[in-house]
């Protein structure tokens, strides 16, 4: 009779690993993933070109790159997909534990890249960014919490994780990197929410943010010279937003053509944070809305199969997830139109870069395994393993 009203998928004894996982894995958004990274591929050959030139590279040595980083990012869903939630839980925390641990030494063994953030780890042939993978398993660490605290006599996990996500956001704006900290503190308020806290807290915790943007603006010059452009009423044409913003005037609906574009050769950042503008110019609107309708699919397919999750875990932690990937990807085509002020954030498995995609890889996989159909126990058996 579960079965029958939460649509589980029956397991019968015995049944290999691969055949389960493809009966109970959510094919849509996996789909909606490949269509985002052939895109973004797309926009690669396009976007990249003019950067490998000014770098004296080969042509199109910043694609095959990415193409290599969404190999593994697509292997590490895949592999990540077929895991049990106990399992994901693990794997988050364990990612946590070591993302944290580089973040707080960024200080001392970062770099910035001449760009006035200390967020990367060179390690000559590559660079990583920690606070990529920290998403993830902060999600994973914080579900965990919220969840143990749902179990009769269960820890306080609901302030614990407060405390967790107050000591990431302080690292994060240290570096500087408001973006990613605004990131985390939207996940854990959605996954808060979900867990049951009431609205007035998450009201307070609303207001705290402000004013620690507030002090951030009178604090940080980086921070207020980005605001100050934001709500500048003219928009200086040689900035990064007066090109994208005409870029993305000039496409239209079908775009100027493939290879007629001209902002991938004023953009610095056309193919990361600007990606968008470069695939509004070339190809216009339509694949601009091709382009939100795949993260909205995988973002409501997602939310919608969590609905009927009765594990609190996968439920908290696959809203967590499912969140702010969705925030992701609306934050960055937000600035790139002047909806938002810049934040230097990556689009999801379409702008170049090697953390951002096998991070983006890791939580969709994390997403796919939480999402996975399976037998729903009642209500007090989950209950009974939510601290465990």
């Amino acid at each position: 009779m579960t079965e029958m009203v939460f649509g589980a998928t029956p397991v019968r004894a015995g049944d290999p690993i691969l055949p389960r996982w493809w009966r109970t894995v959510d094919r849509w958004s996996m789909a909606c993933v490949l269509g985002l990274f052939g895109i973004g591929l797309l926009l690669g050959l396009a976007a990249s070109v003019p950067l490998a030139e000014r770098n004296n590279l080969p042509q199109f040595y910043y694609v095959i790159r990415q193409a290599a980083f969404g190999g593994m990012a697509l292997v590490a869903m895949l592999v990540i997909s077929m895991l049990s939630p106990v399992q994901v839980r693990r794997l988050g925390v364990v990612l946590f534990l070591g993302a944290i641990g580089t973040v707080i030494l960024l200080p001392f063994i970062g770099t910035d890249f001449g760009k006035g953030a200390t967020r990367w780890l060179s390690l000559g042939f590559a660079s990583v960014q920690p606070s990529e993978f920290l998403k993830p398993g902060f999600v994973a660490l914080c579900a965990w919490f919220m969840a143990a605290s749902q179990s009769v006599g269960g820890p306080p996990g609901r302030l614990y994780s407060f405390v967790v996500a107050a000591v990431v956001i302080v690292l994060l704006a240290l570096q500087p990197d408001f973006g990613q900290a605004s990131l985390v503190l939207f996940a854990w308020l959605v996954m808060y929410f979900v867990a049951g806290a009431p609205v007035s807290l998450i009201a307070g915790t609303v207001a705290l943010a402000g004013a620690g943007g507030f002090f951030a603006y009178n604090s940080s010059e980086h921070f207020a010279r980005r605001i100050n452009g934001f709500l500048s009423a003219e928009v200086d044409p040689r900035t990064q937003i007066g090109y994208a913003t005409n870029a993305i005037q000039e496409g239209g609906f079908f775009g100027v053509g493939v290879g007629e574009g001209s902002v991938k050769w004023s953009l610095p950042d056309a193919h990361t944070d600007f990606i968008i503008a470069v695939a509004a110019e070339e190809f216009g609107f339509a694949l601009v809305m091709i382009v939100i309708a795949l993260y909205g699919v995988i973002v409501t397919r997602s939310l919608w199969r969590l609905l009927r999750e009765r594990d609190p875990f996968a439920r908290i932690a696959g809203t967590g997830l499912a969140c702010a990937f969705g925030v992701q990807a609306l934050i960055n085509m937000g600035v790139a139109v002047r909806l938002l002020p810049a934040k230097g954030m990556t689009l999801p498995f379409v702008s170049y870069g090697g953390s951002s995609v096998i991070a983006s890889g890791i939580a969709i996989g994390m997403l796919l395994a939480l999402t996975r159909t399976r037998p729903q126990n009642v209500i007090a058996d989950v209950l009974g393993r939510a601290g465990r």
